[in-house]
């Protein structure tokens, strides 16, 4: 199903001063893949966020908009299941880098039995770039001084400039890495903007010596993650825009949305967080305090979409733009996670520098995923939903359009292999690689609907499986053996999740819930661990296996 998006009229400078010079068009594409970092559902502006972004926003007006895209709901997962083509689980990466929990699944290192998105891509003559967020390595291998063979070069890419580490500050990240070497930051480092810089950098250096080959360029964004860290000129452009609060601006969002297409007209929308009050039952020095941090979150991704901006002046200018398959996607749902203390009037000048370091809270959180409910490291709808954009001049047909085709972040890599001409390995450097579980979205891209084998999530034994328009989910209870209570939605009616069908459709729910468990089974998921972070990374395993 396509409906058209009418996205209002933008004025875009860096996508229209420049004309396009001629230039003979190759048979395969370029791919510029960009991950935005615990960015929700409907934070791009032009789903009525409030928040500028013109340059996606562009690139959604000239592309396709899927409605149905889905993540992992947590960052490391989610970049491997990205950067493979498989299941978490079956990588190693079914938890974080931060710890081996012992098993196969849960590693927190890229075993042997995967191969990377460049890894692949190289074989058909692309040259490969990675800019930004790494953490696909155990986090001890990190260091300059350990082993490095699931650093990017190691695993394909031909330059990289960013991070390996998961977080930090945005000022002051003190893992900076080009190659494989630790680089000094200059003294106006700001992160986002350093890997902008970087991808034009790299894009440049490519245009200048091998044009004739196609490139791959991974750009991993940190923001908008927290700590709540923006440069002052973009924050300006927000004080006081969100201070009509989040009840409204949750209302804003899901009007948009309908008007799009991207949700219809019988959805309902989730209700507030049962955590967060009424916006109109605090005071008016709180709703200033809340307001800023929303402006500190929303110029956090307004400076990304700047850069994505110069990204594509910078193809546009040396006329590559056309040909260019651009995808636009997040990690996960937005993050309800706590940082920092309470503020005060006082303190919001400062806001958004060094100190004080906050989080945007369940508060913002809620907003972001709007219409769905609950948050990053959750597989309800709210935790894996990922706003997902293709744009391609050249080759998409249906621009402007949104379709409701189910996607995955496991199909980027057979996407790519087949518009790249590339096969897909059985085996890599002598050793059996996992088949790939996601299926092309090149029909999808020009208006084709495709019905597909079941999705399954699994993060901190929170759980879920999605066929057709049947949703089983549970969250995870905190106690061991950690397995919650099942809920079943029909997605077709109930979207949102908001009428557990469970006892209705108990025939239903016991076939899905065997479909799991045979997944999870197959697939390096047990044993299940439900434990937070804290107790998590002291009961570290010790290092995985060098693979």
């Amino acid at each position: 199903m396509l409906k058209k998006i009418s996205i209002f009229s933008v004025g875009v400078m860096a996508l229209s001063c420049t004309p396009t010079p001629e230039k003979s068009t190759p048979e395969r594409p370029n791919v510029l893949l960009i991950m935005a970092d615990d960015m929700g559902y409907s934070d791009l502006g032009f789903m009525g966020s409030g928040i500028q972004t013109p340059n996606i926003d562009k690139l959604a007006s000239d592309g396709v908009v899927f409605a149905q895209a889905y993540n992992t709901g947590r960052c490391c997962p989610t970049r491997a299941s990205l950067m493979t083509g498989l299941y978490a689980h079956q990588t190693g990466m079914g938890w974080m880098t931060a710890s081996n929990l012992g098993s196969p699944g849960y590693t927190g290192d890229l075993n042997k039995q995967c191969v990377r998105m460049a890894q692949v891509l190289k074989q058909a003559d692309y040259a490969c770039y990675m800019t930004g967020k790494w953490h696909l390595t155990y986090d001890p291998f990190m260091e300059a001084d350990g082993p490095k063979h699931n650093w990017p070069l190691q695993r394909g890419f031909d330059r990289f400039y960013g991070h390996l580490t998961g977080g930090g500050s945005y000022f002051t990240t003190p893992t900076m890495t080009y190659g494989n070497d630790r680089v000094a930051l200059p003294d106006d480092f700001y992160l986002t903007q350093a890997v902008t810089d970087s991808t034009v950098s790299f894009l440049m250096h490519h245009f200048n010596t091998q044009k004739e080959k196609p490139f791959f360029t991974y750009v991993a964004y940190y923001a908008p993650h927290r700590p709540l860290h923006a440069l002052q000129e973009d924050i300006a452009k927000y004080r006081g825009q969100f201070i009509n609060g989040w009840d409204k601006n949750r209302e804003q969002r899901f009007e948009r949305l309908k008007a799009l297409g991207i949700v219809d007209e019988n959805w309902t929308l989730t209700e507030r967080d049962a955590h967060v009050r009424e916006w109109e039952s605090l005071t008016e020095e709180e709703k200033q305090i809340w307001d800023a941090r929303m402006a500190v979150y929303a110029a956090q991704i307004d400076r990304m979409d700047q850069g994505i901006g110069q990204i594509i002046q910078t193809l546009k200018e040396n006329g590559e733009l056309d040909n260019t398959l651009i995808i636009f996607l997040s990690d996960n749902g937005g993050c309800a996670e706590y940082q920092g203390g309470n503020l005060t009037l006082d303190d919001l000048p400062q806001l958004g520098n060094e100190e004080p370091a906050q989080s945007y809270r369940t508060n913002w959180a809620n907003v972001s995923n709007t219409p769905f409910r609950e948050y990053k490291s959750f597989v309800h709808q709210g935790g894996i939903s990922t706003p997902l954009v293709m744009h391609w001049p050249e080759q998409i047909k249906a621009k402007g359009t949104v379709t409701k085709q189910v996607a995955h972040v496991i199909d980027l890599m057979p996407t790519l292999a087949e518009l790249a001409g590339a096969d897909y390995p059985k085996s890599f450097e002598g050793t059996a690689i996992h088949p790939l579980p996601g299926k092309s979205l090149v029909p999808a891209m020009n208006g084709d609907v495709f019905s597909r084998e079941p999705l399954f999530f699994e993060h901190e034994a929170n759980c879920a499986v999605i066929e057709d328009n049947w949703k089983l989910v549970r969250k995870r209870n905190p106690q061991p053996p950690y397995e919650g209570n099942w809920e079943l939605y029909d997605l077709t009616v109930d979207p949102t999740e908001m009428h557990d069908l469970i006892e209705e459709q108990a025939g239903k729910a016991n076939e899905l819930q065997q479909l799991w468990e045979q997944w999870a089974r197959e697939n390096q998921v047990y044993p299940l661990d439900g434990r937070g972070w804290g107790v998590r990374v002291k009961s570290d395993l010790g290092p995985p296996a060098i693979n």
